[in-house]
């Protein structure tokens, strides 16, 4: 007796639905898709009880005409595909033909649609898969779909939605990706009749980030600028966060390529890569990231609902990426020196009481040297004494035409108060000068390599074949980071030595973590990027510190230093070194204006 039956049609159609729609997100997203490609200007969707009970999506598009409706109800019936070639190269957002049939098989479904030129549209009622009624329809140009009851011949799967508010949360969401990648489409969201989102049509990118999440958050962007003449002929465009600007989640970090959002972990960790020391452990950075690439060097027919890409070569796209997300952050480091480059002529004199601390303690380093705030010679003692007290003519002299800053004096022995042109400017003497010490160390390991001791005792190890084959490969890079490490038998390896800043109780351990770094690190990076944490933690040991008094000539030099840095508004943690508080706000503080 055979066992193995061919499903019906109705039911092949319903398994098909579970990979294509998980939720009443699941079919927005799917029909927006279908809206933007058919060159909708303007998309409205409504929904009652989360999409549970209703989902509406009305396009202004091409339509279609009666032949063409009721084909795309057939699974794998599209318009965007004809050939095997043409799957090699998806220039659109929807090509698989199953989102219609899908929907359609899980709920009760009418399409009503209309060309811009006919005279009557066609209506399509569908129940379950089942097509009910085929007539005439009387709608405006464009396409119509509603779609009720999801689920409600899956009764398991509908036990499985969430509440009616995350439901509707899941939409908006949806409705907040494809706003965003496509600012040029007016967007409509009415939530139980309750119009929740309306969007205009936006000029730019930046226009409708600003409709999305407000002004607060445009300012703190930075606009990638493309790369001329790029030889990976990748374009990458958009805006991300300045340097500081992150939060708790990946909510706000959005990637699409060639105009789809999608969900990449080899583009997460470029974007991380990118932002490297620029923001705090634990945070993500807000982008809003587009890539442009050639359609057959992407292929998007890898997961069927078209959340994830597969890149023909992933590493050229995430040195791309790498790289875009640095230059910006230098560009944003231009921008922000600006502010100190007006000086401001100073009101008053500065009193010189608030700069009379006693003498700061000596900071010296043992290996390797590196610059200090303090002149000091090579036997520890300083090469001039500073003076004890800073005298008011000096003082007024800040904003003379070789400064960029005026600084006001000292609050708490930790925040420098400065101002500049915008207004107050509060500094953290801590993380200023780590920022400081780190990329003057970094700088220094880049050049010269890291110096190294011998272990007292060497360790030996046994790695996995992949792991020991990419360790006898990059022999040399290890080298240069200051680990001394050989062969020592089939896929096990002897340390004798470490750099000397580190203090490292297990040398194995230590070795394991810094092979994996390393083999996710992209092959543009740093060969001592791996190193940058343990430098941040030697840097945090040895910078000045809270209630460490500071006098007038090294509060000079430590803005002046800061200022040159390639980050200079974080540490090497992500903390932020310096807080701008416009002349704005402080007005508004003292009641000048609401």
């Amino acid at each position: 007796m055979s066992r193995i039956r061919l499903l019906p049609e109705i039911l092949a159609s319903q398994v098909a639905a579970g990979e294509v729609i998980e939720r009443p997100a699941s079919v927005v997203k799917e029909l927006v898709e279908n809206s933007i490609d058919a060159g909708a200007r303007k998309i409205e969707v409504s929904v009652r009880r989360g999409g549970i009970s209703l989902m509406r999506v009305v396009d202004d598009g091409c339509g279609m005409d009666r032949d063409d409706a009721l084909l795309s109800l057939e699974r794998h019936a599209t318009s965007k595909i004809r050939t095997a070639a043409d799957l090699a190269a998806i220039a659109t957002l929807g090509f698989r033909g199953e989102a219609l049939p899908s929907i359609a098989s899980v709920s009760r479904f009418r399409l009503t649609t209309r060309e811009l030129e006919a005279v009557a549209g066609t209506e399509i009622i569908v129940s379950g898969g089942r097509i009910e009624t085929v007539r005439d329809g009387g709608e405006a140009p464009g396409t119509q779909i509603e779609v009720r009851s999801i689920f409600y011949n899956l009764p398991a799967r509908r036990k499985f939605l969430r509440s009616e508010n995350t439901e509707s949360r899941n939409i908006e969401h949806q409705l907040h990706l494809q706003a965003t990648g496509h600012p040029e489409i007016a967007f409509v969201f009415v939530r139980d009749e309750r119009v929740v989102l309306q969007l205009p049509a936006a000029a730019s990118l930046l226009d409708r980030i600003r409709d999305l999440h407000g002004k607060d958050l445009v300012d703190r962007l930075l606009n990638v600028e493309e790369l001329k003449n790029n030889p990976a002929k990748i374009r990458i465009r958009g805006l991300i966060g300045q340097a500081g600007v992150s939060r708790q989640t990946r909510t706000q970090q959005l990637v699409f390529v060639n105009g789809r959002a999608i969900e990449s972990p080899m583009l997460t960790a470029a974007l991380r890569e990118g932002y490297h020391t620029a923001l705090m452990k634990g945070q993500f950075p807000v982008t809003f990231l587009f890539l442009d690439l050639d359609p057959a060097a992407v292929d998007v027919n890898v997961h069927p609902a078209k959340r994830e890409v597969r890149f023909r070569d992933p590493n050229s796209v995430r040195e791309a990426v790498v790289d875009a997300i640095r230059r910006t952050l230098e560009s944003g480091r231009r921008d922000w020196q600006q502010q100190f480059q007006r000086p401001v002529a100073p009101t008053f004199p500065i009193p010189p009481e608030h700069f009379t601390p006693p003498p700061i303690e000596q900071r010296q380093f043992t290996e390797p040297a590196i610059t200090r705030v303090i002149p000091s010679r090579a036997d520890g003692e300083e090469s001039h004494k500073l003076p004890e007290t800073w005298p008011a003519e000096e003082a007024i002299n800040v904003a003379s035409s070789s400064q960029q800053f005026q600084i006001i004096g000292i609050l708490n022995k930790l925040y420098v108060l400065m101002e500049n042109q915008d207004g107050l400017v509060l500094v953290d003497q801590h993380a200023a000068h780590e920022r400081i010490l780190f990329e003057e160390l970094r700088r220094r390991m880049e050049e010269q390599g890291v110096p190294s001791q011998r272990l007292l005792l060497a360790q030996t190890f046994e790695l996995a074949p992949r792991d020991a084959e990419w360790v006898e490969r990059n022999a040399a890079t290890l080298q240069k980071m200051g680990i001394g490490i050989e062969p020592f038998g089939q896929n096990a390896f002897k340390i004798d030595s470490l750099p000397t800043f580190l203090d490292v109780s297990d040398p194995v351990t230590f070795m394991r973590k810094v092979i994996d770094g390393l083999k996710s690190a992209s092959n543009g990076s740093s060969a001592l990027r791996l190193g940058e944490d343990m430098i941040a933690k030697t840097v945090c040991r040895h910078a000045v510190k809270a209630n460490d008094p500071l006098r007038y000539l090294e509060v000079e030099k430590l803005i002046t230093d800061l200022l040159q840095c390639d980050l200079p508004y974080c540490c090497p943690h992500g903390r932020p070194t310096m807080i701008q508080i416009s002349h704005a706000e402080l007005e508004k503080k003292f009641g000048r204006k609401v």
